[in-house]
């Protein structure tokens, strides 16, 4: 055999440190709300912040992220306005299925702003653009439901490799 179809055995010292330096870079995702900081780094952990609950305050914290009024992201939600001034200033906490969908639309909200290089207002633009991968809907039509949400994320994903979305 010549010396090109040999391969080198398995260095398991490399492995080890390259699983060791991409844990260290793990995304780690927040949401401010009421003066309090939500974390989590992965789906576990997003589970345990689910569980506890997030206030209502964090709806604000969503229209923020994306320029547009707490009006719209209650629309999203499914929460009546009169509810929702009610229950925050109660410093009350959203049941487990808003918190899932506040806390997975602020991680598509981040995505897309690092898919467009943190150019906030290109990426609010865009989330109001009727999509043809989406149908021709714009994005945010689709933050009502997980499923939507991750078709949003899978968007963002082929404009961040420089595929059609």
């Amino acid at each position: 055999m010549s010396d090109a179809l040999k391969t080198k055995p398995f260095n398991t010292k490399v492995s080890i440190d390259k699983a060791k330096l991409s844990k260290k870079n793990l995304r780690k995702w927040f949401l401010v709300a009421d003066g309090e900081t939500f974390t989590w780094s992965n789906r576990l952990e997003r589970v345990q912040v689910i569980r506890k609950g997030i206030p209502y305050g964090s709806i604000g914290s969503i229209s923020k992220k994306i320029n547009s009024p707490v009006k719209t992201v209650l629309n999203i939600v499914g929460v009546p306005q009169t509810t929702y001034n009610k229950k925050k200033g109660n410093h009350s906490l959203l049941d487990s299925r808003d918190s899932e969908l506040i806390l997975r639309i602020s991680e598509v909200i981040d995505y897309g702003i690092d898919t467009f290089n943190n150019e906030d207002e290109k990426f609010q633009r865009w989330l109001l653009k009727p999509n043809l991968s989406l149908g021709g809907s714009p994005p945010i039509k689709f933050f009502d439901t997980i499923s939507g949400i991750n078709e949003v994320k899978f968007c963002l994903t082929r404009i961040e490799y420089g595929n059609f979305a």
